[in-house]
């Protein structure tokens, strides 16, 4: 399910509205976020996943970290500023990772800075797969919430709770900015 509001930012609408029709058109890169892109960009997100766990038993720690760190730097908008980021299985007073290095940390663990990640992506993942709830988009972002599931090497499925708000880059490459993962509440 998806909602579209605008194809065109308010921004590009005035600028294309201020530019007078004797002048040229001018070129708007950041356009309207598809569903297509998104859920591309949700299945990546699950492909890179299982891949550094793989590599991680495969290749050892150092290739896992490095994987990690070019995923974050493809899938995650920290060059653009802050990435609002609330892993699964962190705690007070490291909850959130608004900085490249907390992302890193949590994916692969080994830094000092964030004593508590033992590395999420390090637990033998072999297969990940989205459940969307709904996709909001509206111009240039788009904001989904749902479950992921996630399986390990015995076959055990780990179902988390997870939004995520996209934008595009001035490239125009969607970029996870928003990021909060939980587990299911289950009452006790």
């Amino acid at each position: 399910m998806s909602i579209r509001t605008s194809t065109m930012t308010a921004a590009a609408m005035a600028l294309a509205l201020s530019a007078g029709s004797a002048q040229a058109e001018a070129t708007i890169v950041n356009q309207g976020v598809t569903e297509a892109e998104v859920l591309a960009a949700q299945q990546a997100w699950c492909g890179a996943l299982v891949g550094i766990s793989t590599t991680y038993a495969e290749g050892g720690k150092d290739a896992a970290k490095k994987l990690a760190g070019e995923v974050i730097d493809a899938a995650y908008g920290y060059q653009m500023g802050v990435v609002l980021f609330k892993p699964t299985l962190t705690v007070a007073p490291q909850t959130f990772r608004t900085t490249r290095e907390g992302a890193l940390a949590y994916f692969v663990g080994g830094d000092d800075a964030f004593p508590l990640d033992t590395g999420f992506a390090l637990k033998g993942w072999t297969k990940c797969e989205i459940a969307n709830s709904a996709i909001f988009i509206a111009g240039d972002s788009a904001s989904t919430m749902g479950n992921v599931n996630i399986t390990n090497k015995d076959g055990s499925v780990t179902t988390v709770d997870k939004t995520w708000t996209f934008v595009k880059d001035d490239e125009g490459k969607l970029r996870i900015v928003v990021h909060h993962s939980s587990l299911p509440y289950t009452p006790g």
